[in-house]
């Protein structure tokens, strides 16, 4: 099993038009996705590589039943496209568009929330359920399929995770990048929760950084319902107070945010912290024998 994302997600690409969404659209169907419907306002009636192109969200869905929506759409233009998604009964969006305004995103998390639609991002490289669905930018090749879930805000680190499990020969059920921007769509928190549920899910890896409280947030959801082993890693930890390293919302002000408050909020429910990101496969494997 996996979560999220498997083999009856069935895939509608908003921008699918573009370079890019052009270009991500045949590498998540060269991995085996379903990408079964395209929407470009003003292109309807036309296709990308075979897949039909609609004019609006809504025309898609009925046409060709989607339950999932990528986004590869400019910032000025994401927020709506997001809310079209929505409102066209998606039941998971994914966006990968760096830079909305976060008085857009509040309105959207308000919501999204009010009706229980699930967000991946924005600013994320999306998710993948090795060897069933990939909706991002991720290589899917250095991916293989087994038991444990990764939730990430580094794109980056989660590649080098992966490469590190698949090395040691450890699959993975699901591999989810929440994004970097300040106000986001599923947390770490909300991913712990339903990788508790997955019974295929054995272990699960955190890759967390400064800035926010998310990942304190996370430990307590630990602490208080997640049986299986937990190993994290906070980047940032050489970072200065005030300054904004990478994602919008890594930053620490006021004394919170720090990476040693994270890590100590970790260790405290039991969670290894690798010292360094590549140790992180391994203190994963040690904590699978334990």
């Amino acid at each position: 099993m996996s979560i999220l994302v498997g083999n009856d997600t069935r895939v509608l690409v908003q921008g699918i038009t573009g370079n890019e969404g052009q270009f991500h659209t045949r590498q998540m169907r060269d991995y085996g996705t379903k990408i079964v419907a395209g929407v470009t306002p003003g292109k309807g009636g036309q296709d990308v590589d075979g897949t039909p192109v609609f004019d609006t969200v809504s025309e898609g869905v009925a046409q060709t039943g989607a339950n999932a929506s990528i986004i590869f759409v400019p910032p000025a233009f994401s927020a709506d496209a997001i809310l079209e998604a929505a409102e066209a009964g998606i039941e998971l969006i994914v966006c990968l568009t760096e830079g909305i305004p976060v008085n857009d995103m509040l309105a959207i998390r308000k919501h999204l929330d009010s009706v229980g639609i699930k967000l991946i991002g924005p600013n994320t490289p999306g998710l993948i359920s090795p060897g069933k669905c990939k909706l991002g930018v991720m290589a899917g090749y250095i991916h293989q399929p087994g038991h444990i879930g990764i939730i990430s805000r580094s794109g980056t680190l989660t590649y080098e995770v992966v490469h590190q499990l698949t090395s040691l020969g450890i699959g993975q059920s699901t591999c989810v990048g929440i994004g970097g921007d300040q106000i986001i769509g599923l947390s770490f928190s909300d991913l712990l929760l339903l990788f508790e549920q997955d019974p295929d899910t054995k272990g699960i890896i955190l890759i967390g950084e400064i800035g926010g409280s998310a990942e304190e947030e996370a430990a307590q959801v630990i602490a208080d319902h997640i049986s299986k082993p937990v190993v994290a890693f906070i980047a940032g930890q050489t970072a200065p107070p005030g300054r904004r390293m990478g994602h919008a919302g890594a930053i620490i002000s006021g004394g919170s945010g720090t990476a040693a408050a994270k890590i100590e909020a970790l260790q405290s429910t039991g969670v290894g912290v690798a010292e360094s990101p590549a140790h992180i496969g391994e203190l994963m494997a040690e904590s699978l024998i334990r």
